[in-house]
């Protein structure tokens, strides 16, 4: 007899599926699934079409609180599928895989990868590449529609604009990191979003400067003194004035160069069903 939670092997025999069994604690899972797989995909790139990094992926569903467990191995399986089309175009079609072979009402896609770009420096020109993270996020519930978000992790130089008022010789600089996440209604280039965040700041940070880079890098940053609070209000200036963003938050840290300590500063902000600002 095969049982219901039960499969045939090559030889046809029973193979028992214990994911399936019901479990009797009554109590739904909220997100079940495979984190951390390490997967290469193809991100759009402004300068040259498109570039293949190294993506660290988690796939999740809900678990309704009469099965066991859930199949792991169909995570891979789908993920397999659309692999050579990974994009913020097709994650809905893959939440909808995600539901579909895992009998979910959930799924939550989460892709985590560097983004390259070749950053010229201020004075010379000389190119290098810059790393910065970038995290692409989907999850859906039921027919509604796909939640998608993308996130942009940039370093910035910042200067202490009390460090600057107080004291006769110089101020204190940090470098920080500015975490970005938009949620939005057409397709952007990220390369823009990493631009904006870095105009925010006392100044941007490369990987390779001469001397004459070095020396503008540091009169610019001197310049344009920033507090951390100073960081997220001036991206979010700029981001509410591009209609495009229907809700973002704007995290920054400096990891401060004469405390034991980061400074730190969070907001986010949603742009109403008519199109009027919120917070």
């Amino acid at each position: 007899m095969i049982f219901e939670d039960s499969t045939l092997n090559n030889n046809g025999d029973s193979i028992v599926d214990v994911q399936m069994r019901a479990d009797e604690r009554r109590i739904n899972i909220d997100q079940v699934g495979v984190k951390k797989i390490r997967y290469p995909i193809d991100v759009k790139d402004r300068d040259n079409g498109s570039q293949r990094t190294v993506a660290s992926v988690n796939m999740f569903v809900d678990l309704p609180h009469n099965h066991k467990g859930t199949h792991m191995s169909r995570f891979i399986e789908i993920l397999s599928k659309h692999r050579d089309s990974i994009s913020t175009a097709t994650i809905p079609s893959i939440l909808t895989d995600m539901r579909s072979r895992l009998q979910a009402k959930t799924a939550h896609l989460e892709l985590t990868f560097p983004f390259f770009i070749a950053k010229a420096a201020p004075v010379t020109g000389a190119v290098a590449l810059m790393e910065y993270g970038c995290v692409l996020t989907g999850s859906q519930t039921g027919d509604l529609l796909p939640d998608l978000s993308i996130s942009v992790i940039v370093p910035v130089t910042t200067l202490c604009p009390c460090s600057k008022e107080i004291s006769s010789h110089g101020a204190h600089n940090q470098r920080g990191l500015v975490t970005v996440t938009v949620r939005y209604e057409h397709f952007f280039w990220m390369e823009d979003l990493i631009s904006l965040v870095e105009n925010s700041a006392s100044s941007g940070v490369y990987s390779l400067l001469k001397r004459t880079d070095e020396k503008f890098v540091t009169e610019t940053a001197y310049e344009n003194p920033r507090f951390v609070e100073d960081v997220v209000r001036e991206v979010a200036v700029r981001l509410r004035a591009d209609r495009n963003f229907t809700w973002f938050s704007v995290a920054a840290e400096n990891f401060e160069s004469i405390h034991n300590h980061s400074a730190y500063a969070f907001l986010e902000y949603t742009r109403d069903g008519n199109g009027a600002d919120g917070s």
